[in-house]
């Protein structure tokens, strides 16, 4: 078969709103030239280049794509793939997900490269002014008040949750109440291999509250539904230096392969989903230099501060998902989450973690 190289959005269908102003269509590559501020947009280009290195009958492959929706802090501007010698298409599946899906036949040499231009900026909520956008209706809150299966509200998590916001009167001193605790009670464990699995109940039942931003947001975003407050984990991975001082919170070359980030986020009336990031304060404690930083020390106290309620955008999301059932696949079951690409082969799943047999890379640039 001949390469297949596909384009699914528009080069020119990306909005740019600001408050106060009607929506304007920008050219590609404007937002490059607005200025530096930290409510400024920036466009970074982030390509993912995968080569399945044992393949073994049909290989098929998937891989996360940027969050589709706009949303405050990431617009979706531009996507190109190409499957040398296969057949690629995009596949849409719960929660608004979007996935490459590709496959090859046998005696094809499995190679896929995506590449991804979106624009960011960073997002602070103001506490003290409520959201201007009309409040989310209880169908749209809905999936992120039920429990899954790394994210249950019952059991231990329930009881744990009820504890934690005991003599918190609103969503926010609770939500609040919860990620102190979390940021209390969790570390950063470096043994962890990827970000984590997000079994929340067996961290809560082992004591084990050691982990990485897919253990630690998850423990966030389980307890807050089990309090009553809508929230999800958000998938995504690291594409720029931090411009907030923060070393341990970027990527300092153009290589993120192993950058990949889970942050959470809470909903709150009136101010609408609130980014929450208490897997970083950890981070910031253990990797920023030069390390092991005590809970009171400076770093770790502003990064405290600013991740209830902030994230810097030097990030690019891609979904909200849990229990993910991969389109067409032969011998995966459901996955946690999708935050990596995935493969399987005629030998099953292949780790994605492994890279003597599934090697993939992704490099970013700001442009």
């Amino acid at each position: 078969m001949g390469s297949v190289a596909i384009n699914f959005m528009n080069r020119r269908h990306f909005l740019l709103t600001t408050a106060g102003a009607a929506a304007c269509l920008v050219p590609r590559g404007a937002l490059a030239n607005l200025a530096d501020p930290a409510d400024s947009w920036r466009t970074y280009e982030v390509t993912t280049d995968i080569d399945i290195l044992h393949p073994d009958g049909v290989t098929r492959v998937w891989a996360p794509l940027p969050l589709p929706a706009t949303t405050p802090f990431q617009r979706l501007l531009d996507s190109r793939s190409h499957a040398e010698g296969g057949r690629a298409e995009i596949r849409t599946l719960g929660s608004g997900t979007t996935v490459l899906a590709a496959s090859w036949p046998a005696g094809v040499e499995p190679r896929v490269s995506l590449t991804h231009r979106i624009a960011t900026r960073d997002l602070t909520v103001d506490f003290k002014r409520p959201a201007r956008t009309s409040p989310a209706d209880r169908a749209t809150l809905a999936p992120y008040l039920r429990p899954t299966s790394l994210q249950p509200t019952d059991g231990i998590v329930g009881e744990t949750a009820r504890t934690i916001t005991r003599g918190a009167g609103s969503d926010l001193e609770k939500a609040r109440a919860i990620y102190d605790w979390v940021v209390d009670n969790t570390f950063r464990d470096p043994t962890v291999q990827g970000c984590g699995l997000g079994d929340i109940r067996f961290m809560l039942e082992s004591g084990d509250l050691g982990g990485k931003c897919a253990d630690i947001n998850a423990l966030y975003a389980g307890l807050a539904r089990a309090a009553g407050l809508p929230a999800r984990d958000v998938y995504g991975v690291r594409v720029g230096p931090s411009r907030r001082g923060f070393k341990s919170l970027g990527i300092s070359t153009s290589d993120a392969t192993r950058a990949q980030h889970c942050r959470a986020e809470v909903y709150l009336r009136p101010y609408g989903w609130v980014p929450v990031d208490p897997a970083d304060v950890g981070k910031v404690a253990l990797e920023e230099p030069p390390g092991h930083l005590s809970p009171e020390s400076e770093p770790v106290q502003r990064a405290r501060a600013m991740l209830f309620g902030s994230w810097e955008m030097n990030w690019m999301a891609y979904n909200y998902s849990h229990n993910v059932q991969l389109p067409g696949a032969q011998h995966v079951g459901d996955l946690g989450f999708l935050l990596y690409p995935q493969c399987e082969t005629a030998d099953g799943l292949i780790d994605s973690l492994a890279p003597d047999q599934f090697r993939y890379r992704i490099t970013a640039r700001q442009v």
